[in-house]
């Protein structure tokens, strides 16, 4: 049996990731009706809206399901409580130390994962104790890190020096993909950018028709001296690059970046002064469609793939 699908009790290693403004309970239930991994994205969240979401995604769905927590949340204390009452089994942790709260959680029962982007941090994240780790590439979507590695080169690497299940994430938005980064070493996928242009993704219609329209190179890493964040190409991206011109301070670019930019672009619909946060393989899609289809066609590409390998 493979180990994440044994470590969290689903049918496929398949995860979806905890965007913000994308990831809501409709998502999160879809994905693990179809025999992946669901996750609710609390960073786009006030606690009782998390609260809302967590209860309607136990409606929608009798399979495991978990909540993905950016560790700089400033509720963090309220969103890891409400996490607990509200009996979470699995919780993924990102942008932060996963010392802070892997070790409550695990306490009460729930299965940690840590996102990372470097060899360095994945050990760090074992060694506080969490049950397996996401390794992300340069390729992903929203925030990335600093170093730039690109997921085929993590992987390998990052699986030298863990113990612990393996989560490749970056650019794999198919069962080739997912097949190519298990050969590499991932014992499962975790997978973003596919998800966000489906039917049951709580972005806007405006953003998933730009993620559906991108094309290769249409998306660029910026912002690196705030939180890099890969972005499509909008007028918002340009005034970046404008800006950069000037040798601008980091005063400067929050300034430019101002409040509740993501909102206005993926939840909002705000193609022009919105951020548009994807990832490089959205220039493979064609279409928005559902959860289910999403996964049902990665496994049978998955499938295809490997007995094609067989033949070689």
């Amino acid at each position: 049996m493979n180990k994440i699908t044994q470590l969290f009790n689903i049918q496929y290693p398949i995860i979806q990731g905890g965007m913000i403004w994308n990831s809501g309970y409709k998502l999160a239930s879809a994905v693990s009706n179809a025999g992946g991994l669901g996750l609710i994205g609390a960073g786009s969240m006030y606690p009782d809206v998390l609260r809302e979401h967590i209860q309607k995604c136990k409606l929608a769905t009798d399979k495991p399901f978990g909540v993905n927590v950016p560790m700089l949340y400033p509720n963090i204390e309220e969103i890891i409580t409400i996490i607990i009452e509200e009996g979470v089994k699995i919780v993924f942790t990102s942008a932060g130390n996963p010392t802070t709260w892997t070790s409550i959680l695990k306490q009460n029962g729930i299965t940690v994962v840590h996102v990372v982007s470097s060899s360095k941090f994945a050990l760090k994240a074992q060694e506080s104790g969490v049950d397996a780790v996401v390794a992300e590439g340069f390729e992903a979507g929203g925030h990335n890190g600093r170093e730039e590695t690109t997921t085929f080169t993590l992987i390998p690497m990052v699986k030298k020096q863990l113990n612990i299940p393996l989560i490749a994430a970056g650019g794999i938005a198919t069962g080739r993909g997912m097949l190519a980064a298990m050969v590499l070493g991932a014992d499962g996928v975790q997978v973003g950018s596919r998800f966000a242009a489906s039917i049951e993704s709580s972005a806007h219609e405006n953003f998933k028709n730009a993620i559906i329209n991108c094309k290769e190179g249409d998306t660029q890493l910026t912002l690196k001296e705030l939180a890099p964040v890969r972005l499509i190409k909008n007028k918002f991206y340009n005034d970046i690059q404008e800006l950069y011109k000037t040798n601008p301070s980091v005063e400067d670019l929050k300034s430019l970046l101002g409040r509740a930019r993501a909102k206005k672009g993926m939840f909002e619909g705000d193609l022009i002064e919105g951020e548009l946060e994807i990832g490089q393989i959205s220039g493979l899609f064609e279409d928005i469609k559902s959860a289910k289809d999403i996964i049902d066609e990665m496994i049978r590409d998955f499938e295809i793939a490997k007995n094609e390998i067989k033949n070689w």
